[in-house]
């Protein structure tokens, strides 16, 4: 059953080039959640984001019914635990969703951190090695997910 709150308004501060935006906002149109964007300059960051999010100061923070919620897979997670109707975003077993955030969390501290190493390498031996490291984390999420 869905929490009763007073609405459904919901204020999302990001940025369209953020990947951590990006599956904030897919989650809230997979489940049809209507939403109102608000485009943050995370160089000159708003007095409103700051506000919402004082201890990370971080996009993307969505704005419901006055409450803000931050940090993205816990954000993900209180989407699914608030709007309960179809599609969930997690599976329905508890190993399997415990899979999930896993694999979720492997993304963001491995992954995404090796991607990015290789667009910010210098030298041919710098990124040799970035690529090595994302290549194999790579192979890490293919295999185990």
């Amino acid at each position: 059953m869905e929490k009763e709150l007073q609405s459904d308004r919901i204020e999302l501060y990001g940025k369209w080039s953020s990947s951590y935006c990006l599956r904030v906002e897919l989650a809230l149109k997979l489940k049809g959640i209507p939403f109102e964007n608000m485009e943050e300059d995370t160089k000159n960051k708003s007095e409103a984001l700051l506000k919402y999010n004082p201890i990370h100061k971080k996009i993307p923070v969505p704005v419901h019914d006055g409450r803000a919620i931050a940090e993205s897979l816990v954000i993900l997670e209180y989407i699914d635990e608030t709007w309960t109707h179809a599609p969930s975003l997690l599976p329905e077993d508890a190993y399997e969703r415990a899979k999930a955030r896993f694999w979720a969390n492997f993304y963001d501290q491995k992954f995404l951190p090796s991607s990015s190493a290789v667009m910010k390498s210098k030298g041919d031996e710098e990124r040799k090695k970035a690529i090595e490291d994302l290549l194999e984390n790579t192979r890490l999420l293919e295999e185990g997910s």
